[in-house]
């Protein structure tokens, strides 16, 4: 039964994981956050970005789970256990077969690793913090939901600049859309 409870609690907590680095995503590193997070938003230069940062906000978080649920307070060592799954999760798909920082360069042509993979270049093909879509990392909306919502953003945004600018599907391209031609 304890083990049967603790998987419960591990896969759970990877569920609950993607909702905490969503909001987190949208409202810390698109928010206050983003002096870390924008160099995620740059070409890297080198092998780190100051957005890995995060990442080890969010280690430093699992092991001090970790280390108190083997010192007695159940469960929480299978919480950190959840959250360090998540962030294995999270390096092989968004690090990995996103932003090719991994030895490998595979372009998913079908299913939900090309979905989320389509809906991550959506994210980044908007320049800054604002109206950005897709904040999520191992869950994406549907792409199509995604690329109405960006063009919406993007006609209001030209709207109030006094300027039109669509959004093409850049989803399936490496880079984000060029601007609009004058």
């Amino acid at each position: 039964m304890s083990v049967l409870l603790n998987t419960l609690i591990v896969v759970l907590t990877v569920a609950v994981m993607e909702v905490v680095a969503t909001l987190a995503h949208r409202y810390i590193m698109h928010g206050i956050g983003w002096g870390w997070h924008r160099s995620h938003h740059e070409p890297r230069t080198g092998w780190f970005e100051r957005n890995d940062l995060y990442a080890v906000v969010f280690a430093l978080l699992a092991i001090v789970l970790i280390a108190f649920g083997t010192a007695g307070a159940w469960p929480l060592q299978w919480i950190g256990a959840g959250m360090t799954a998540y962030g294995a999760i999270y390096f092989v798909l968004h690090d990995g077969l996103v932003h090719k920082r991994w030895p490998f360069s595979l372009i998913p042509r079908r299913g939900y690793m090309k979905r989320l993979y389509r809906a991550h270049r959506l994210h980044h093909a908007v320049k800054g913090r604002e109206d950005g879509v897709s904040f999520g990392f191992i869950y994406a909306p549907p792409v199509e939901k995604l690329e109405a919502e960006l063009k919406r953003r993007q006609a209001s945004a030209g709207a109030a600049r006094g300027s039109s600018s669509a959004a093409s599907s850049c989803a399936e391209r490496e880079t984000p859309a060029p601007p609009p031609r004058r």
